[in-house]
């Protein structure tokens, strides 16, 4: 069933919220990490006789120092601009160190590369785009206003088409590394919003399960004092209809008293067809689970046919909260692409269990079959039903929900429509109804 506008407000692709977009920590951490670097890098230069500005270099070492010592006493959050123009320091200062030591001709140009992927990986678009494009001019500016090392006995100097290439591979590694690492990031928050919503859903089919046994048992419990008020009813209303029968005001307290007895009969009624949920109903037959998960669906103007197409007794199989709300997601989905029909097919052997679900809509483009069961998907078709509240993670939560049954799930096309083939090994799915019974909750 749809996961409802509320949850599709706050789960959008790409607009999670976050606290921090990088941990105070973890940024203070890196850059002691980079500074101890290059200390030892310029202190190890030095030794083996290599000769470049050492003091502004060091001095350049100890602004990143003060940064870092600010940030351990601040007690300010990081905020995306915040950790922006860190981000941008960190750019300006080791390319500053790069420019006083050999420009393109010192190999530690490629440092440059790592603002630019934290930032990928971190922060917004406009954010990652602002330090890419301070990567660029800081590496340009190194590299054409490079001061050249100085050794007594060896020539540093690189020769100037290596040191364009140098500069050419650093600008790609800009590019690629950003793309890279914001793609990555992208698709491990997708992931994320979408267990996340996984789990929301499950926990709202078993909240509903539970609600289910509880309403069982208040009209189990309720049924017979509402038919002893019932029948107290009818008998005061005979009695004052003979004694009194001048007071009708009488007479007619004692129908309404009858009438509410059987309203309230016919409220636990209703209520109780959640007694299909009830907690001692731990195993149901094939074609009982199927309707189960089909009858949200089939009242949408789409006729939902379920057929068991094996000759043999069906199977009686578990009947938990994530196989059906699964089966449910996969039969939504049809039935929002649908024509005028879907097909819920069943079929089990001596070793497997096959639920197929067709319909006769436009099927699947096949180039995005391979992707039609990863969050947030590309859509199958803009024109979806009336009424459709979701929000692309369908797919994605029936898939995780019926693996974790054992299910195997094949996405096709079949003659007209698309086609879902959920396959489960019979010993996974199949349960035992003479099992022991659970309790359900005691009404006090």
């Amino acid at each position: 069933m749809p996961l409802g506008p509320q949850l599709s407000a706050t789960l959008v692709p790409g607009d999670r919220p976050r606290a921090e977009p990088i941990r105070r920590r973890t940024l203070v951490l890196l850059r002691w990490v980079a500074l101890g670097g290059q200390l030892l890098a310029i202190l190890a230069a030095w030794l083996i006789g290599v000769r470049f500005a050492v003091w502004p270099a060091l001095a350049l070492v100890g602004a990143g120092a003060a940064l870092n010592l600010w940030m351990t006493a601040s007690p300010a959050r990081v905020t995306q601009s915040g950790a922006t123009w860190q981000l941008v320091f960190d750019l300006v200062q080791i390319s500053a160190l790069i420019g006083l030591t050999g420009g393109m001709s010192n190999p530690f140009a490629l440092l440059v590369l790592v603002p630019v992927t934290i930032a990928a990986t971190a922060l917004e678009n406009r954010q990652t785009m602002a330090v890419g494009a301070v990567t660029v001019v800081m590496i340009s500016l190194a590299g054409w206003q490079a001061a050249p090392l100085q050794h007594a006995t060896l020539d540093l100097a690189m020769p100037p088409i290596l040191q364009l290439a140098h500069w050419v591979a650093i600008l790609i590694g800009v590019a690629f590394f950003a793309a890279y690492a914001r793609r990555v990031s992208g698709e491990l928050a997708m992931t994320t919003d979408a267990l996340f919503a996984t789990q929301m859903a499950l926990a709202r089919e078993q909240k509903l399960q539970h609600l289910g046994g509880v309403i069982a048992a208040a009209a189990h419990e309720m049924g017979t004092p509402l038919a002893t008020i019932k029948l107290i009813a009818a008998e005061m209303q005979e009695e004052l209809a003979e004694a009194l029968p001048d007071r009708t005001d009488l007479a007619e307290d004692a129908l309404t008293l009858k009438q509410s007895a059987d309203r309230c009969r016919d409220i636990m009624r209703s209520m109780g067809r959640a007694g299909k949920d009830d907690l001692q109903l731990h195993a149901a037959p094939l074609h009982t689970v199927l309707e189960e998960a089909a009858e949200p669906h089939a009242g949408r103007g789409i006729a939902v046919t379920i057929r068991l197409t094996s000759g043999d007794d069906p199977p009686v199989i578990r009947r938990d909260p994530g196989l059906i709300h699964g089966l449910r997601n996969i039969i939504q989905n049809a039935v929002d692409f649908a024509e005028t029909r879907v097909m819920v097919d069943a079929s089990w052997t001596a070793d497997q269990l096959a639920v197929t679900v067709e319909d006769d809509g436009p099927g699947f483009p096949a180039p995005t079959l391979v992707q039609l069961a990863d969050p947030f998907p590309v859509n199958r078709r803009n024109d979806r039903r009336p009424g459709y509240e979701g929000m692309g993670l369908g797919l994605f939560i029936a898939r995780a929900l019926l693996e974790g049954t054992g299910a195997r799930i094949r996405f096709d096309n079949a003659a007209a429509g698309a086609k879902v083939t959920i396959l489960w090994p019979i010993d996974r799915i199949r349960a035992d109804d003479r099992a022991p019974l659970r309790q359900n909750p005691q009404i006090t």
